[in-house]
């Protein structure tokens, strides 16, 4: 499998003011695409070149390889970020599926807060996740280029904790950020289709 950057389903500044257009030039065109490239890299010529994406992802957490979970790891984790936004998103109002596993884990209110904590609680760099193990809706938060695929659970819903996610517009302020992006950001629809 080769590796390749996906084009924005945006214009750069269609997130704005949550997410500026330079932070999404400077994220997507460059730190994105330096996964791709270093992925791309270490995958050929390896025992993961035929895999599947979300295979090599599962496959590379198990035999520790740490250089495939920061890489690939994280463009698996941002072919999705780019997807779990969109202009106009957020919003209390889920699609069904997804508002049958919120009113199971406890509520809208409680799922915000749990994941904007998880966030505001990963320590340096990494993700802040809703993923479902065994049916249920879990919140959870991973290092670096880690992701709930890597524990056994499906990621239906991610945000990126690391500083180049959210210096430009928000410098230290990641609490801030968190509450932007999750209340004016999330496409609901992507995360339903996920949970699918």
């Amino acid at each position: 499998m080769t590796l390749k950057l996906p084009d924005l389903p945006y214009a750069y500044d269609a997130l704005a003011p949550f997410m500026s257009a330079e932070t999404l030039e400077y994220h997507h065109d460059k730190h994105h695409l330096a996964y791709v490239e270093n992925g791309n890299k270490l995958l050929a010529g390896s025992k993961y070149e035929g895999q599947s994406l979300e295979d090599i992802v599962k496959n590379a957490y198990a035999d520790k390889a740490v250089g495939l979970i920061n890489n690939v790891g994280q463009h698996y984790n941002h072919l999705h970020f780019w997807q779990w936004m969109k202009k106009g998103g957020g919003g209390k109002k889920l699609p069904g599926k997804i508002q049958t596993l919120v009113d199971a884990y406890g509520g809208f209110d409680k799922v915000r807060t749990d994941f904007i904590e998880a966030g505001k609680g990963q320590f340096g760099s990494g993700w802040a996740w809703l993923a479902i193990k065994d049916g249920k809706l879990e919140v959870v938060k991973t290092p670096n280029g880690e992701n709930p695929l890597m524990y056994g659970s499906k990621p239906i819903l991610g945000v990126d904790v690391w500083e180049h996610s959210y210096y430009i517009d928000y410098r230290n302020a990641r609490p801030k950020y968190l509450e932007a992006w999750f209340d004016n950001l999330v496409n609901w629809e992507h995360v339903e289709a996920l949970a699918g």
